[in-house]
């Protein structure tokens, strides 16, 4: 019997605690993801500007006299990578034209010290790096382009007259093609 009581109130606590949920006042909320915890622990110590949505959503909309190429990607993406070296001589060349290229790391908070800072020192960028950090996709991934499947790579390009998304990857003459658009 006092296994069965046993086994009962164990099958209780597992159910009970396996939806995702916390109830806080008799209100259900969302648990906070695994990983935002690393985030926090690591925050101090990782090179680069780390954004929830909420802090990372004005750099979509500024309204100054540059063009803005912001790019979606993450170390494990290999189409990704292939198109980097392409962004940066766009960084390096279309500095004079009043470009700015934002590379937006989509990367793990448990890559960003072991894979992230490597590659980006020994690829040697100097386009802005920043992390964007919101397990919330569904509900941020829309509002960057409602035509954003999620895939990456994927790129904006927008100055304050105009905006396009390209979920694809890129090569330098495409690339140079479309910001072409924006500043001649």
């Amino acid at each position: 019997m006092k296994y069965l009581m046993f086994f009962g109130m164990l099958m209780l606590f597992i159910t009970s605690g396996c939806n995702g949920k916390t109830k806080t006042d008799n209100k259900e909320k969302d648990a906070q993801p695994e990983y935002a915890e690393v985030q926090s622990e690591l925050g101090d110590q990782v090179k680069f500007p780390i954004y929830d949505f909420e802090s990372f959503e004005p750099l979509l909309y500024k309204e100054d006299d540059k063009t803005y190429i912001i790019n979606f990607w993450a170390t494990w993406c290999k189409p990704c990578i292939v198109e980097l070296p392409y962004f940066e001589k766009v960084n390096v060349e279309q500095k004079n034209n009043n470009v700015e290229v934002i590379l937006v790391s989509l990367d793990m908070p448990s890559m960003w010290k072991s894979k992230l800072e490597p590659f980006v020192e020994k690829k040697d960028l100097k386009s802005k790096v920043i992390i964007l950090d919101d397990p919330k996709q569904n509900d941020w991934i829309p509002k960057v382009a409602e035509e954003w499947g999620g895939g990456i790579p994927a790129t904006l390009i927008y100055n304050k007259d105009k905006r396009s998304f390209y979920e694809q990857g890129l090569t330098y003459e495409e690339l140079n093609e479309e910001l072409n658009k924006f500043i001649n």
